[in-house]
């Protein structure tokens, strides 16, 4: 599967959990890749502190460590750095300035510089407007139409969705997979149950 089609698949309804094999092993590949390459490809420090606080809030840290322990900044950065056509990559970055312009506006500072409960406020409009996305781009695609223009939050709750959960963090202590099965057995013979 080439990168524009699993971006492609990352931009439409379609779930993480519904992801081919060969799309979970381009994110995979992904992360390696940004771990191999350290330093901001897209993100000035500030975008990349914001885009840290924001997948964090959306994935935090529990039992289990959350978007910032996963490195899921790491990976959009190099997805808006490498992956996404400039066009698409620049409107992502706008959106990130937004929520600064909004932020600025409701509470006199930057996202990263608000309280958490600050932060929550402005994250809960930014949800309700990537639902409404959410439902218009359903609505065209059944209508056959074209797709409204790309909705910041909801991009970036995919990719964190995306990021978390092809990391190694998300994949094996949060979903309790293995990235690398321990052992393979295609040829062990069966055998019969008792049940007695």
């Amino acid at each position: 599967m080439e990168r524009r089609n699993v971006l492609r698949l990352l931009g439409s309804a379609a779930v993480i959990s519904a992801f081919p094999p060969d799309a979970l092993a381009l994110f995979q590949q992904a992360h390696a890749q940004a771990a191999q390459s350290p330093g901001l490809k897209a993100f000035n420090p500030h975008q990349d502190a914001t885009v840290i606080a924001i997948s964090e809030a959306i994935i935090p840290a529990t039992d289990t460590p959350g978007a910032k322990a996963a490195k899921v900044n790491e990976f959009i950065d190099l997805l808006m750095g490498e992956w996404y056509e400039p066009a698409d990559s620049a409107r992502f970055l706008d959106g990130l300035d937004d929520v600064d312009k909004r932020s600025r506006r409701l509470f006199s500072k930057d996202f990263v510089d608000c309280t958490v409960a600050q932060q929550e406020q402005l994250l809960r409009a930014l949800d309700g407007e990537a639902m409404t996305f959410a439902k218009q781009q359903s609505a065209a695609l059944l209508a056959k139409k074209p797709a409204p223009p790309a909705n910041f939050f909801y991009t970036m709750k995919k990719l964190t969705l995306a990021g978390y959960y092809t990391s190694e963090i998300g994949f094996e202590k949060e979903l309790g997979k293995s990235i690398i099965p321990p052992s393979h057995a295609g040829c062990a013979p069966l055998t019969a149950e008792v049940n007695q």
